[in-house]
């Protein structure tokens, strides 16, 4: 499970559904949850996790998504095995973990200190822990 430090810079709840907005170590990140229940405010410092296989990876990336989060990495390791690739990711102070398919590795052509961008849904990014908790 991928770990990043970050904080919470807007909390939008409508109904069930709530839209966290985090900053972290400088680059904009996004969760949607349903029935979130944690007790988080803004300012909470938290951990968030993704697995390393919700973890999509792009290489000159341009134009419209609808993925909000897009982290910006330089790449540190490619081990590539039969069929998967476990990619290690530097993102700011964080290290992170990326598995993809070999074709799209290999397609993609990545090299360790290459740059890309790490792409994470907002519903597949979640709140591990509460570090410190911000004011209510």
């Amino acid at each position: 499970m991928n770990r990043i430090e970050a904080y919470i810079t807007r909390i939008e709840r409508r109904d069930n559904i709530t839209v966290v907005s985090f900053n972290a170590d400088g680059q904009p990140m996004r969760m949607m949850a349903l029935g979130l229940t944690s007790p988080i405010a803004v300012g909470t410092r938290v951990i968030l996790g993704a697995k390393a296989s919700h973890v999509a990876l792009a290489k000159q990336l341009d134009g419209h998504l609808s993925i909000s989060n897009r982290l910006e990495a330089v790449i540190e390791t490619v081990e590539t095995g039969a069929l998967l690739c476990s990619v290690t990711l530097r993102v700011g102070p964080a290290r992170m973990e990326s598995i993809i398919t070999r074709d799209s590795a290999e397609t993609m052509a990545l090299h360790q200190g290459d740059s890309v961008t790490a792409l994470i849904k907002a519903s597949d990014l979640s709140i591990l822990e509460i570090v410190e908790k911000g004011e209510t």
